[in-house]
């Protein structure tokens, strides 16, 4: 077999494995009706919702926090949303001066109140960062949410709601979590329209 063939077969069976997790989006139905549930109560409050992850999670935390503040499809105000992974002063001050695993812990006690939601995303569900800043928004009262994957690890029993795609792959874990994200965005439009 070619090289271009291997490719090929490559694309394919990637397209299906993402296709594979997709047919089992069904089952975090209600969870993620619990997600937008916390988030309308938040912006009501007149909270903000707070992200964070490493690596291509921290990426998505980012996109996710800029869809709230910019906005997502309907033209509407900004709202009061946070990526953690973006300060890169605050990042590399904490990492070298204390340790990169309480990065998000520090941030969590200076910035959260109890009325915000505070969203880890976390593929393993045993980024120790992301554990010990969910336990953190814990401790002030916040509402807490885990994007996670594979069977949970130690973050389903800190996140007050832990979303986990029964997932072993990385990559689909994420992609999961960003339909998750981005269908979060547009109930989130949907509501507000309502209200206009």
């Amino acid at each position: 077999m070619s090289q271009n063939q291997h490719i090929e077969q490559s694309y394919l069976a990637s397209l299906q494995r993402h296709l594979d997790v997709f047919n089992t989006m069904a089952n975090y139905h209600q969870e993620s009706m619990q997600l937008l549930e916390a988030c309308q109560k938040t912006l009501a409050k007149g909270g903000k919702v707070i992200w964070f992850g490493n690596g291509g999670s921290a990426a998505d935390a980012q996109h996710l926090a800029a869809e709230f503040v910019v906005r997502y499809k309907l033209e509407r105000g900004p709202l009061a949303s946070i990526a953690l992974t973006t300060d890169t002063s605050i990042l590399t001050a904490h990492s070298n001066d204390y340790h990169f695993d309480t990065v998000f812990e520090r941030q969590v006690q200076a910035l959260c109140k109890p009325e915000d939601l505070v969203i880890g995303l976390t593929t393993s569900g045993t980024s120790t960062n992301i554990n010990l800043a969910l336990q953190a928004a814990n401790d002030i009262g916040a509402f807490t949410v885990a994007l996670t994957g594979r069977e949970g690890g130690k973050v389903r029993d800190i996140a007050k709601l832990p979303i986990i795609i029964r997932n072993d792959e990385t990559a689909r874990i994420q992609e999961a979590h960003m339909f998750i994200g981005h269908w979060l965005c547009e109930a989130i439009d949907m509501s507000m329209a309502e209200q206009q």
